[in-house]
């Protein structure tokens, strides 16, 4: 007689936290159009978020020197005590504000940071408020961490920032968080003092909102815009406020994979005990890297903007001049943010119609081979962003192809 032992192996069953969560549209298209150039395709890729500058030399010799002292070992668990004492000077030289140690924490760039700190405060059914457009990953983050999202439209006639009206109509008694990104992925608008203080004022009178802030875009800034951070402002807000920031751009350090926040000591210590159970402490190399970066010279930082600058000018002039499409002039990061409206209802060469951002930027790419992102990626339609943290000659070849594809559709 013959057994069967053959056993059937179970269905994956993913969590219910992650069932309506996917890799980044971001992702997805850098991908495809990564395949496509791998083909033989003459694929312009203007969906990166990183620049294209490399890290400075100072930057680099600090982690060889790291590495060649044997600093290749557990750190702290949130950040070296050299790191920390970086952070704190860096908030208070350029912010204005004062931590202390135990008032800073360090994780593997400012995704964990978000990560950390919603894991450690959100309950179930626990809002956030983020307005949109939004980087993609912050609502996503505060699903997985069995909060709701509570998604806010700021149009491009509002400068793509939100008001003090709109803030006061979603706060209710389930509200956590109020998450701001200034200047923002995707849209490059910033908030001046006089744009924040509306804001803080409805903060005041909502006790039990905290406020996160998300400066990673600081050092690119545009046309005299006076950079600030709402702390700064208010600091009756410290005590319920979380200011995250990091290396990524700044310093062309994406890769290095550290961010950093200054925060209630209660709050850093909770999220400390998120990362370590996740993570642990970032890497020491990169730690003593990030050091250089902070306390190392900052002059490069003007000549690097100046050179964002005039890509913007390029990009947001040559947009501009395609019939169909609209840009508002971006106060700082490197993307703008078009409006691609005038487009919409039109049918490309082969029969297809555009009904959709999205179906403008698959036809960008599919037939002008320029990848680009729609702003439903980023929760506002219809729009599409492009990065032009890349080369100039890149860049006025995609505007020539986008314009081509633009004349083209009937």
């Amino acid at each position: 007689m013959t057994i069967n032992t053959k056993v059937e192996a179970a269905q994956f069953k993913p969590a219910s936290r992650i069932a309506a969560v996917g890799v980044s549209r971001i992702v997805q298209i850098g991908a495809r159009a990564a395949a496509m150039k791998r083909d033989g395709l003459p694929i312009i890729i203007l969906g990166a978020g990183e620049p294209d500058f490399d890290t400075p030399q100072n930057i680099k010799d600090a982690a060889k020197a790291a590495i060649d002292a044997g600093d290749t070992k557990y750190t702290a668990l949130d950040g070296t005590p050299a790191l920390k004492k970086a952070v704190v000077e860096k908030f208070r030289r350029e912010n204005g504000i004062d931590y202390a140690i135990d008032e800073v924490t360090v994780a593997t760039g400012a995704k964990q940071i978000l990560f950390n700190a919603f894991m450690a405060t959100l309950d179930p059914g626990d809002e956030v408020i983020i307005p949109t457009p939004y980087w993609t990953s912050y609502s996503d983050i505060v699903e997985i961490c069995g909060g709701k999202a509570v998604l806010i439209p700021c149009d491009a006639d509002a400068g793509f920032r939100l008001t003090a009206e709109q803030l006061e109509k979603a706060v209710t008694p389930k509200t956590r968080w109020l998450l701001l990104n200034s200047p923002s992925n995707p849209s490059g608008a910033a908030y001046s003092t006089d744009d924040y203080r509306p804001l803080l004022d409805v903060l005041m009178r909502h006790p039990h909102v905290w406020l996160m802030v998300d400066d990673m875009y600081e050092h690119i800034v545009y046309d005299d815009f006076d950079f600030v951070t709402p702390v700064a402002i208010e600091p009756r807000l410290k005590e319920r406020s979380l200011t995250i920031n990091g290396v990524s751009k700044a310093y062309a350090m994406t890769g290095w994979r550290i961010g950093y926040a200054g925060g209630p000591k209660a709050l850093i210590k909770a999220m400390a005990v998120i990362q370590s159970q996740a993570t642990s402490c970032p890497s020491s190399v990169s730690q003593a890297a990030s050091v250089e970066a902070l306390n190392g010279p900052q002059d490069f930082l003007e000549g690097r903007q100046l050179s964002f600058r005039k890509r913007r000018d390029l990009v947001v002039n040559g947009l501009n001049a395609i019939d169909g499409i609209e840009c508002r002039v971006p106060e700082g990061a490197f993307y703008t943010f078009a409006n691609c409206a005038g487009v919409l209802g039109k049918t490309t060469p082969k029969g297809r119609k555009i009904d959709t951002d999205a179906d403008f930027t698959d036809y960008l790419l599919e037939e002008a081979h320029v990848a680009v992102v729609p702003g439903s990626a980023f929760g506002l339609s219809p729009f599409f962003r492009i990065s032009y943290a890349t080369a100039e000659v890149e860049l006025i070849e995609a505007l020539n192809r986008i314009a081509r594809a633009c004349e083209a559709l009937r």
